[in-house]
């Protein structure tokens, strides 16, 4: 069979394990895992992907069981969202050991930038500072509403549940996504598809806490602007920054909470 159509085959089962577990159709998700199971023993050359893909939906439905169990019980809305966040870990695990069964580094860009350097865009170069600058500023034009909308009262009461919330939430997504996926995808197929597979991926991971499915798509593009800064900058750590700063906009704005 043609590479290209086995890579579709392969991302396509994966995009719907995500689509399937965030609604909690855990039986048939199931299926989506057992038939990437028979895959990966059917292909040699994308065995180490198929791993990949198949752990972090089994990480993915723990996070969502483990979601289900916190909703019965008597504690605020914040700190329910806020260990919903936390079980993000139950991901980063099943990459994890993907990684170790497969034999493979575990590697999430954690080199610091190089400040030196000059990034490469597609028609001129650029210090990377006045990139990651431009980044910054591009991110924070999500706290343009809140100086126009929201009271000062309603901020600082949100402030302290934001600011752990954007830390805990942008962290884990980013160590998940451009973290073990990005890199460890990158050793087994082309750059291109390793982005694709984590902007998509990304972006409908947000269905599993009631996103519509087409804001969910458009979060893609973050994902693909996070993947760009990460690969541009070898590090993780930018795209975490930025990251932050969109969920504290969020959550400011009132779409969280």
């Amino acid at each position: 069979m043609n590479r290209n159509l086995i890579l579709f085959f392969i991302a396509i089962l994966f995009f719907t394990g995500i689509v399937l577990f965030s609604y909690k159709q855990f039986e048939i998700g199931l299926l989506a895992v057992l038939v990437l199971v028979i895959t990966y023993f059917l292909t040699k050359t994308y065995r180490t992907s198929v791993s990949l893909f198949i752990f972090f939906l089994l990480g993915l439905m723990m996070f969502q069981i483990g979601s289900n169990y916190i909703d019965s019980w008597d504690i605020s809305v914040k700190m329910k969202t806020l260990i919903n966040r936390s079980f993000l870990i139950f991901i980063v695990l099943g990459t994890v050991v993907s990684l170790i069964l497969s034999k493979q580094k575990l590697s999430v860009f954690a080199l610091f930038p190089d400040w030196s350097k000059s990034i490469k865009l597609p028609f001129h170069s650029i210090k990377l500072h006045y990139f990651l600058l431009i980044g910054l500023l591009g991110s924070s034009t999500i706290l343009i509403p809140i100086i126009s909308y929201q009271e000062i009262s309603y901020i600082q009461t949100m402030l302290i549940f934001g600011i752990v919330f954007a830390i805990i939430n942008a962290t884990l997504e980013e160590v998940i996504w451009r973290g073990f996926l990005l890199s460890g995808l990158r050793r087994n197929v082309s750059t291109i598809y390793a982005v694709f597979i984590t902007s998509i991926g990304f972006g409908l991971l947000h269905l599993s806490i009631g996103i519509p499915i087409m804001l969910s798509l458009l979060f893609s593009f973050g994902g693909l602007f996070y993947a760009l800064v990460v690969l541009k900058t070898n590090s993780i750590y930018p795209a975490i920054m930025f990251h932050v700063i969109i969920n504290l906009g969020m959550v400011f704005n009132g779409w969280i909470i």
